[in-house]
């Protein structure tokens, strides 16, 4: 078994409740790490028998291209598709970062965390 992570991948999207920010945007970090049976490809360095990163970067990608009001759900989608994408992964935790949210003071960022 292996843990793979992708980490501190950045996204300009559109998600939130107050309507200006679905409209004007904001900066998002996206880090995901999930377990995946791996000892096949170390054994053949055949990347048909481990997970493609690049497709899990475009899958993280199109999910938040998506608006959504709340990072849980941005999060839960992430998650969703993953497990529906490769059953082979045990385990996953993606944690989802809002920068400089609009809360009426000075902070770096806000980030919901979910895993299976």
């Amino acid at each position: 078994m292996a843990i793979i992570s992708l980490e501190n991948m950045e996204f300009f999207s559109y998600h939130g409740c107050f309507a200006e920010e679905q409209v004007i945007g904001t900066r998002f970090i996206v880090n995901l790490h999930f377990e995946t049976e791996t000892s096949e490809a170390e054994r053949t360095d055949d990347l048909s028998k481990t997970v493609n990163y690049q497709t899990v970067y475009l899958l993280v990608k199109a999910e938040m291209e998506q608006k959504s009001k709340l990072l849980e759900h941005v999060a839960r989608r992430i998650l969703d598709k993953l497990r529906e994408t490769w059953p082979a992964i045990t385990t996953a935790r993606v944690k989802v970062s809002k920068m400089n949210p609009p809360l009426g003071g000075q902070l770096e960022n806000v980030s919901v965390e979910l895993s299976f």
